[in-house]
C-alpha cells in the first residue's frame, strides 16, 4: 500500500487517536500511527482532523508523532492457505507470530495474512484467448484433503486470458494475464485483496429454502436454520452459548466454517484448537480443522479489534460461498462487538443511544447479518453458494430487552432463546422450546428424499410440539391442585411430554454417539416417542390404568434410543469430546439423571405406584427382572432397531389391555371381600332378633308363674337398648366401611 498523506497525533484517549494535517484522507482509510506503526483505521473526520480507531494498544503513544495514511481500506488477503489458519482480528496470522516473535507478539506486527513462500499447484480450467470477466473461475489448487480452492478472477479485471500453464505458484507469482480491451492488462495471481466493510458483489439473491442440519435434535426438529439463513443465541451467562457455536461447528452440514471468537474468553479459543484437529468430520471423516478458518479476538485484546475481527470473518466467509460453497459462520459473541463501538463511541463524543449504545447500532448490525445467505455466484460457470451466520449474544443478565438482543431479533429470522434454568437442571440444549422460533421451520420436509416422510416429520413435531405446550399449561394446575386432579388422558399427556424433553430434546454434547444425529434418526426416536403417546391413549380407553402404562419395560427402551449408534457400532469418527479422557466412555452409558420435572408433579404418581407394588405377584417381579437384563445389554444394531422399539410398545401394550394385571387382581379381591363384609354385618342383627323371637314364644309355652307389671318393663327397657347398641354398632360399621 503506497503511503502519502502524513499528519501528527494531538490527542490519544483509550484506542481513539486524533491526528491533525490528515487533508486528503477518507474514511475508513487504514493508517499507520506512532513510531511503532500501529494499524489504526479512520472512523471520523473533522476539517483536517481524523478520529482514528486503533487495533493494537495504544500505552506510549503521544502527540506530536508520526500518522501515515495508506490511502487504502482495511483489507484481508484472500487466496489458498485461508483453511487451517487462524489469525487476529486484523488477520495476521497467530500461528506464524508464534513462531517468530515468541507468546507474545510485538505491537506493530505486519506479517501477511497468507504464506508468501509455500507453493502450491494450480491446474486452470481455461484456456488461453478465453474471455473472462470479474468471478469467473479460471482454476483450482487443492487446499486440503476437503477443499478445492478455486482461483477467480477479481474485481476490475475483464479481458482475455493470456500465458496461464499449470505448475507450482507461490500466492503472489503470476499465473496468468487479463489483457482489457481498453489495452490494460491485469496479472493474475493466486491471491486477490478484498475490502471487509463492503460486501462482495452477487449475480442474485435465492430464498434459502433447504435446512441446514445441525446435528442437534432441538435445533433440527423444532427450530432449524436454512443454507443462507440467520440465526442467534442470546442467553445468560453459563447458559451454553459457547458450547452451542462449538456444537455447530463441529457437526453443521457446510463445506466451510469461520469461527469468530470475538473478545471471548481465552480458554474457549483454546478449546477450539485443540479439540478440532482431533475430531473428524461425520461425513467424509477427514480432521475438521480441514475446512475451517479461526479468526481469535479474545478478551484480553485492544477492544477495537472486536469490530475488525467480525468484518474479516465475514469477508472470508463471502469468498468462499462465491466459489460455490455452503460456508457456515459462528460469530461468539456480538455483545463484545456491541460493547466495542459503545467505548469508541463514548471516546468520539458521540451523542449516546438506549444503554449508552451509539444511535448506528442497529445499522451495523443489520448490515452484518444481511451479508448472509443463499446467492446465485457472479461469474461463469454458474453456481450456487450459501453463507449461513449464526450469532451468540451475551445480554447483561440475559435480559431479553437489551439492545444489542432486541436489534439482532429484528433482522435474523431464528430465535434460540437460552434459559438458564433448564442449564441448572443439566439439560443441554438449553433451549426454551416454548420461547424460542424459527420463520424457516416449513422447509422441514425439504430433509428427506422421501416426501411422504418430511410431511410426516412435519406433523410430527408439530404434535410434539402442541404436547410441550399443553404440558406447561398442565403443570400450573398441578401446583395448585395436585396431580391427583387431572384426568388419566391428562396424567399421560404430562408423562409423554417429559419423554419428549429428555429423551428426545436432551442431548449430550460430550457422548459420542449422542453428540450428532442425523434426520433419519431424529425422524425414528420423535415418531417411537409419539407411537406410545397413541397406543398409550388406545389403552387408556380400554380401561387400563396409567400407573401400569407407566411402567411398562419399554419406556426405558425409548430413553436409550439416543444412545444407539446409526451404523450399529460406535463410530471413532463422531466422538466429540473436549477434555482429556473423555474420549474412553463406555459404548453403553448410563442414563443420566432427569431433574427437569417438578417433584410436585410426580410425586402423586410415584406414591400411587409404590402401593400398587405392594399387591404385585411373583410374577411380575420375574417379568420385570428379565426386561432389566435385556435392557442392560449393549445396545446395537442402528436406526433400525429403534424401529423395532415400536413392535415392542405393541406386544406390551396389547398384553395390558387382553390379560388383568397384578393391580386389576388385587382390586377384585379387596372388592370381593369387601362386599363379603358389608353382607355379613346385615344379617348378624336379623339372626339375633330371630333368636330372641323364639325364646319369648318358649317361654309363653312354660307354665311359669304370671310376672310383675314391673319386670315386664324392665324387659322392654333392656330390649330398646339392645336394638339401640345393634344401631349403634352398625352406623360405626357403615362409617368405617365408608372411609376404607
Amino acid at each position: 500500500m503506497e503511503e502519502t498523506n502524513v499528519g501528527r497525533i494531538v490527542k490519544v484517549s483509550g484506542p481513539v487517536v486524533v491526528a491533525e494535517g490528515m487533508t486528503g484522507a477518507r474514511m475508513y482509510d487504514v493508517v499507520r500511527v506512532g513510531e511503532l506503526k500501529l494499524i489504526g483505521e479512520i472512523v471520523e473526520l473533522r476539517g483536517d482532523l481524523a478520529s482514528i480507531q486503533v487495533y493494537e494498544e495504544t500505552g506510549g503513544i503521544g502527540p506530536g508523532e508520526q500518522v501515515i495514511d495508506t490511502q487504502a481500506p482495511l483489507s484481508v488477503e484472500l487466496g489458498p492457505g485461508l483453511i487451517e489458519s487462524i489469525y487476529d482480528g486484523i488477520q495476521r496470522p497467530l500461528d506464524s507470530l508464534v513462531k517468530a516473535e515468541g507468546e507474545f507478539m510485538s505491537r506493530g506486527s505486519a506479517m501477511p495474512g497468507l504464506n508468501r513462500e509455500k507453493r502450491w499447484h494450480f491446474k486452470p480450467t481455461v484456456e488461453n484467448g478465453a474471455k473472462v470477466s470479474p468471478g469467473d473461475i479460471i482454476g483450482e489448487v487443492r487446499e486440503t484433503t476437503l477443499v478445492f480452492h478455486k482461483i477467480m478472477v477479481p474485481a476490475g479485471a475483464d479481458g482475455t486470458i493470456q500465458n496461464i500453464a499449470e505448475g507450482d505458484y507461490t500466492v503472489d507469482q503470476t499465473i496468468a494475464v487479463c489483457a482489457g480491451e481498453d489495452g490494460n492488462q491485469h496479472e493474475l495471481k493466486l491471491m486477490q485483496e478484498c475490502p471487509v466493510r463492503n460486501a462482495r458483489r452477487l449475480r442474485n439473491r435465492l430464498a434459502p429454502n433447504t435446512v441446514l442440519v445441525t446435528g442437534q435434535r432441538v435445533i433440527d426438529a423444532f427450530f432449524p436454520v436454512t443454507k443462507g439463513g440467520t440465526a442467534c443465541v442470546p442467553g445468560p451467562f453459563g447458559s451454553g452459548k459457547t458450547v452451542i457455536q462449538h456444537q455447530l461447528a463441529k457437526w453443521v452440514d457446510a463445506d466451510i466454517v469461520v469461527y469468530v471468537g470475538c473478545g471471548e474468553r481465552g480458554n474457549e479459543m483454546t478449546d477450539v484448537l485443540t479439540e478440532f484437529p482431533k475430531l473428524k468430520d461425520p461425513h467424509s471423516g477427514e480432521p475438521l480443522m480441514k475446512r475451517s478458518v479461526l479468526i481469535a479476538n479474545t478478551s484480553n485484546m485492544p477492544v477495537a479489534a472486536r469490530e475488525a475481527s467480525v468484518y474479516t470473518g465475514i469477508t472470508i466467509a463471502e469468498y468462499f460461498r462465491d466459489m460455490g460453497y455452503v460456508v457456515a459462520l459462528m460469530a461468539d459473541s456480538t455483545s463484545r462487538w456491541a460493547e466495542a463501538m459503545r467505548e469508541i463511541s463514548t471516546r468520539l463524543e458521540e451523542m449516546p443511544a438506549e444503554e449508552g449504545y451509539p444511535a448506528y447500532l442497529a445499522a451495523r448490525i443489520a448490515a452484518f447479518y444481511e451479508r448472509a445467505g443463499r446467492v446465485q455466484c457472479l461469474g461463469k460457470p454458474e453456481r450456487e453458494g450459501s453463507l449461513s451466520v449464526v450469532g451468540a449474544v451475551s445480554p447483561p443478565g440475559g435480559d431479553l430487552s437489551d439492545s444489542v438482543v432486541q436489534a439482532t431479533l429484528h433482522v435474523v429470522k431464528v430465535f434460540w432463546s437460552l434459559q438458564a434454568e433448564l442449564a441448572y437442571q443439566r439439560h443441554f440444549p438449553a433451549i426454551d422450546w416454548l420461547t424460542s422460533y424459527s420463520f424457516y421451520k416449513q422447509y422441514l420436509r425439504t430433509c428427506f428424499e422421501d416426501k411422504d416422510r418430511g410431511e410426516e416429520m412435519h406433523e410430527l413435531t408439530a404434535r410434539a410440539m402442541s404436547l410441550l405446550e399443553q404440558e406447561a399449561e398442565l403443570r400450573e394446575i398441578v401446583r395448585l391442585v395436585g396431580a391427583e386432579a387431572l384426568s388419566p388422558r391428562e396424567r399421560l399427556a404430562l408423562e409423554t411430554a417429559r419423554s419428549i424433553r429428555e429423551d428426545f430434546l436432551h442431548q449430550n454434547a460430550f457422548h459420542a454417539v449422542d453428540t450428532y444425529t442425523s434426520m433419519s434418526k431424529q425422524f425414528e426416536m420423535l415418531k417411537t416417542v409419539l407411537y406410545f403417546h397413541e397406543r398409550a391413549l388406545e389403552a387408556i380407553g380400554a380401561g387400563v390404568e396409567t400407573v401400569d402404562i407407566f411402567k411398562l419395560p419399554v419406556r426405558e427402551e425409548i430413553a436409550r434410543a439416543k444412545y444407539i449408534p446409526e451404523n450399529g457400532e460406535q463410530t471413532k469418527t463422531r466422538k466429540a469430546n473436549s477434555k482429556p479422557g473423555t474420549f474412553n466412555q463406555p459404548e453403553t452409558p448410563v442414563e443420566p439423571k432427569k431433574t427437569t420435572e417438578p417433584a410436585d408433579v410426580r410425586q402423586p404418581e410415584e406414591a400411587e405406584g409404590s402401593k400398587q407394588q405392594e399387591g404385585q405377584g411373583t410374577a411380575a417381579q420375574s417379568e420385570n427382572a428379565e426386561g432389566r437384563k435385556k435392557q442392560d445389554q449393549p445396545t446395537s444394531g442402528g436406526i433400525g432397531s429403534i424401529a423395532t422399539i415400536r413392535e415392542t410398545i405393541d406386544q406390551q401394550m396389547k398384553q395390558l389391555q387382553t390379560a388383568p394385571t397384578e393391580r386389576a387382581k388385587a382390586k377384585q379381591v379387596a372388592d370381593d371381600t369387601k362386599a363379603k363384609s358389608v353382607e355379613a354385618d346385615k344379617e348378624e342383627p336379623k339372626a339375633k332378633a330371630t333368636e330372641d323371637e323364639r325364646g319369648v314364644e318358649g317361654d309363653k309355652g312354660e307354665h311359669r308363674p304370671e310376672t310383675t307389671q314391673k319386670e315386664q318393663d324392665a324387659e322392654g327397657d333392656s330390649q330398646e337398648r339392645k336394638a339401640k347398641a345393634i344401631e349403634k354398632e352398625e352406623e360405626a360399621k357403615r362409617a368405617d366401611d365408608k372411609n376404607r
